[in-house]
């Protein structure tokens, strides 16, 4: 059933260059019938109908939030979608559940978000063995000519983006990829979440707070404030203030877990990632570099010696 989103954009902290990613993706929304329709872009792309977003990043970092405000932004309804409400052990109900989803959609004019999409549009399986296999190319197949048909706007948001089939990474019309908040984001994040009716001891560094916490996402800070507001209520009376203490205390903790719980999505390439061609030295260790003298002091030959072939007139040896 849609939603009313509860957040709006301006309530979501993102890094500076994040965040004009966002506002491009959107705008690829709101100027649709400008772009396709005035400056004829359709005659390009004439089988797209809507518009489809993919937001994808490490976890805690803003991605359904960002979603959520999306269609906030636009003024229109939200539907999630999660991988439990599609799949099926019962076969043809899967791609059923698909096309519901758009469906309920279309009919309320509402965003339609599906979070953990790497379990939804994961690759096409090219060898067939069993009928679960069938099923998953068959979903797959499904989705992809829901998303042709589907006139409005879809969210995509995952932690696994390298998971996506190819064909849906084509269709999807901007990739905005969320990454954790540097110093400038962090210090804010520290403003924004600490609520006004939380008991805070007396000049906490929010500035030292932002430097002990980097390299965690927002969603971290969540949890670490939680977790510290918990330790001062479990005190009580005078004591039950969250202190400084407390808010490092639970950095830690937040550090230990992201480093001995879990495993985190591979790291994406950075943007000047190059594919280098190894040399022969590389490959082969053990023969002499190019030019240089062989170890009895003759030049190496311009060819590999050929491979010793078997004598065909001596008979082999019976075996023991």
């Amino acid at each position: 059933m849609p939603e009313q989103p509860r957040r709006s954009l301006d309530e979501v902290i993102l890094p500076n260059t994040v965040r004009e990613r966002v506002e491009l993706a959107l705008d690829l929304v709101t100027h649709h019938g400008l772009l396709y329709d005035t400056w004829n872009l359709s005659s390009l792309d004439p089988y797209r109908c809507g518009t489809a977003l993919n937001l994808y990043g490490p976890s805690g970092t803003g991605k359904s939030l960002c979603a959520e405000a999306l269609a906030h932004r636009l003024g229109r309804p939200v539907v999630n979608v999660d991988y439990a409400q599609i799949e099926s052990k019962y076969p043809g109900d899967t791609p059923k559940n698909i096309v519901g989803c758009f469906e309920a959609a279309r009919k309320h004019g509402a965003v339609l978000v599906f979070d953990e999409a790497d379990s939804i549009l994961g690759s096409r399986l090219s060898k067939v063995s069993h009928s679960a296999d069938h099923a998953v190319n068959v979903s797959r197949a499904v989705m992809l000519r829901q998303l042709d048909r589907f006139d409005g706007l879809v969210v995509f948001t995952t932690n696994f983006p390298r998971n996506y089939d190819a064909a849906f990474v084509r269709r999807i019309l901007a990739h905005v990829r969320f990454e954790l908040p540097d110093q400038q984001t962090l210090c804010r994040l520290w403003e924004r979440l600490l609520p006004e009716a939380l008991p805070l001891e007396p000049g906490v560094d929010k500035d030292a707070l932002a430097r002990e916490s980097a390299g965690l996402a927002g969603g971290d800070l969540v949890n670490i404030i939680t977790g510290a507001a918990a330790a001062a209520a479990r005190r009580g009376g005078e004591a039950g203030v969250v202190t400084a203490a407390d808010l490092t205390w639970e950095i830690k903790n937040a550090h230990r877990a992201r480093t001995e719980v879990g495993r985190s999505p591979d790291p994406l390439p950075p943007a000047d990632y190059t594919v280098r061609r190894l040399d022969s030295q590389e490959v082969y260790p053990h023969l002499p570099a190019q030019g240089t003298a062989e170890p009895n002091g003759t030049e190496p030959s311009e060819t590999a010696a050929p491979l010793a072939q078997p004598d065909p007139a001596r008979k082999a040896e019976p075996r023991p």
